[in-house]
Formats: structure tokens, C-alpha cells, sequence
């Protein structure tokens, strides 16, 4: 198969950072598109991956510069697929969704926020798709009849122990990791997250525990800049897997410390409002959301859960959990891509399928 990836986040290129290793060894040919953000492109790069990126200016978070910046990603992507032949083509950007309608190629569009949570990008991107890949419990509303779902999340196609070896860090002494995200996505705009006041006193608690390091996507306010995390990108999921806590406003980050059985608090305005971290706080008590009108709450938490007796011990159980109620993902995903169309069909008929993939 010729197929082609797109990645606008990290997260995503992780996805499928495992498949695309199979996938080429089982002689499947790919080419990998990408626009700038966070730290996609170190990865990337130490990855020995070749990309091209299609909107290496970024743009900012502005509703019309969102608009400006999709319409010269569709017209790049048009550019770049000129005289090429593809059998696929995968990511979740609205732009490979409307070049993939305009060409006839089958898009696969894969994310794991419901359609509540994204309601511009569904509208944008969900008609023109040919599927919508997503967990189990991700909500796609009236387009559940083009949508498979799967057992498993997004983050565990990367960090299923079957694909991820947890290792000790530099860090001798216990730690805590605090995350900041920009909030510049799509579905971010007018969204809160922490302020620098609030940053201090999530510190000033901490501290008195362990040693504390942030991670920003951001520039980071200098009176914390002493406790700026600098590692290599590659790093950062042995640093996550091996903190005592995670303290964050990133959807992303904490789905991953649920992988990791590594105990999260979220303090977002999404708390409570995306299915996959729900299931995640709810049925499995590997993290716990905090809205952003209650910093009290968030501090009583904190206080909670470094006060819990044997808490990496508790958190590693309720892993082992969720871990023998998923998938290995990576495994599916190999398996969907390379029998598409037919995979539809299979999953359609007997979603009971993947779990051949325990």
C-alpha cells in the first residue's frame, strides 16, 4: 500500500510511531506530512523519519488565522500529492479530509475527543471523511455509522507495556511533574489553564514533598524558570512514567500518565467533559479532573493524593485494570490499515474481533 500520514500534534505522530515501523517492514510504502507544533519535529527527526512540513510558520490561535492557516494547508497538500498515488490517506487534519474528497482517496480521520468537544473540526471534517477511527467511548454523534471503535485510547499504541519499557531517570529523588500546554489548539480557544499565581502555589505544595519540574510548551514565567524541565523530547515519556505525580491543564499528557499508572490532576475546562478521560477517572481511578472555577478543589486534591499510603503501589493495581480490559492498539491498527477496506466490514459485523489483539 502507498499511504499517506498527516500529523498536527505530537500525540498523533506517536500514534502510529510503532505502525509506521511494522508497516515498513511488512514493505508498505508511506510518506508523512506534518505542520509545526510543540515538539513534533524533534521527534521526527531522532526518529530517522522523513516528513515534509506544510505550514512550518505555525499560525496563531485567532478564529480567522485558523482559517487563513487551513486554507494553506489544503492548498500545500494539494501541491505536495501532485503526480502521486496514494492508496490512503490517514490523519485528523479537516485539510487531508477535503483534499482526500476533492481527489477520491479514502481518508481514515482518527482522534479520541468527542464531537461535543470539537464541534468546528467535526463540522469541517467528519462529512468529507470515509471513516472516523476512535476509542471506544468517543462520541461521534450523527456520524457514528462511518465511525469504528475500538478498545483501547490513542496513548496506548505507544505506551502499552507490549510497546513501552519503563527505565529509571537522571532523577535520583522522587519528583513531581507539572505540565503547561499553550492552549493554542483549535478547541482550545477561550480556554483557561494555570496562571503563574496558581503555578506558584501548586509548587510551593509540592515541595515540600519532593522535587518539582515543569514542562512548558510555552515560554515559561521567569521567577519559575529554575525548575524548567530540559530534557530531549525523547525523554520525556521515561520522565513522566517515573514521576510521583502529574499536576497539568493537557488533555494529552494525562492520558498518558493514565498508561503510565503515574496519578494525574487535571485542571482544565474540560474536566468532565471528554469521554475517554472519564472513563479513565471514573471506572478506573487513574485521574481525577478539576475545573478551572474551583483551585480550591485542586489544591485538596493534590494535598490527597500525597498523602495516600502506598500510592504508586494503589495506581500500578488499578493499571493492571485497565490494561486487561484493552487492546494492544498498535497491533489492531496494523491489522485495520493493511486489510482496508475489508477491516471495516470485519469490525462492522463483529466488533468482537480485536480482541484477538489482548
Amino acid at each position: 500500500m502507498n499511504i499517506l500520514f498527516y500529523f498536527g500534534h505530537p500525540a498523533q505522530y506517536l500514534f502510529f510511531k510503532n505502525s509506521l515501523k511494522i508497516l515498513k517492514e511488512k514493505k508498505h510504502n508511506y510518506e508523512i506530512i506534518i505542520k509545526s507544533k510543540d515538539v513534533l519535529e524533534n521527534l521526527l527527526i531522532s526518529n530517522q523519519e522523513l516528513y515534509q512540513n506544510i505550514l512550518p510558520e505555525g499560525r496563531k490561535a485567532n478564529k480567522i488565522s485558523l482559517l487563513f492557516a487551513l486554507i494553506k494547508r489544503e492548498i500545500r497538500l494539494l501541491k505536495f500529492i501532485q503526480g502521486k498515488h496514494f492508496d490512503l490517506f490517514i490523519g485528523t487534519d479537516p485539510s487531508l479530509a477535503h483534499v482526500g474528497f476533492f481527489k477520491k482517496t479514502p481518508v481514515i480521520t482518527v482522534l479520541e475527543d468527542d464531537i461535543q468537544v470539537v464541534p468546528q473540526l467535526a463540522k469541517i471534517t467528519f462529512p468529507f471523511t470515509s471513516l472516523i477511527l476512535t476509542p471506544k467511548d468517543c462520541k461521534t454523534g450523527r456520524y457514528e455509522k462511518k465511525t469504528i471503535h475500538y478498545e483501547g485510547y490513542m496513548k496506548l499504541a505507544y505506551l502499552h507495556p507490549n510497546r513501552f519499557s519503563i527505565i529509571s531517570t537522571l532523577y535520583k529523588q522522587p519528583y513531581f511533574l507539572i505540565r503547561v500546554s499553550k492552549l493554542d489548539a483549535y478547541h482550545d480557544v477561550g480556554k483557561k489553564g494555570f496562571t503563574v499565581q496558581l503555578l506558584h502555589q501548586v509548587v510551593s505544595i509540592l515541595q515540600k514533598s519532593g522535587l518539582v519540574l515543569i514542562s512548558s510548551e510555552g515560554i515559561l514565567d521567569p521567577t519559575l524558570g529554575p525548575l524548567k524541565l530540559d530534557i530531549n523530547p525523547s525523554e520525556m515519556h521515561q520522565v513522566l512514567a517515573n514521576a510521583s505525580l502529574l499536576i497539568c491543564d493537557s488533555q494529552s499528557m494525562t492520558m498518558e500518565a493514565s498508561m503510565l499508572g503515574v496519578p494525574s490532576v487535571r485542571f482544565s475546562d474540560f474536566a468532565g467533559k471528554i469521554s475517554v478521560l472519564e472513563e479513565l477517572e471514573k471506572t478506573y481511578g487513574l485521574t481525577y479532573g478539576i475545573p478551572t472555577t474551583n483551585p480550591d478543589l485542586l489544591f485538596q486534591q493534590i494535598d490527597e493524593l500525597l498523602a495516600y499510603p502506598e500510592l504508586e503501589i494503589e495506581f500500578q493495581n488499578r493499571r493492571k485494570k485497565m490494561l486487561k480490559d484493552k487492546i494492544d492498539v498498535t497491533a489492531f491498527l496494523v491489522w485495520f490499515i493493511e486489510n482496508f477496506p475489508q477491516s471495516v466490514k470485519v469490525m462492522k459485523e463483529n466488533p468482537d474481533y480485536q480482541n484477538r489483539f489482548k
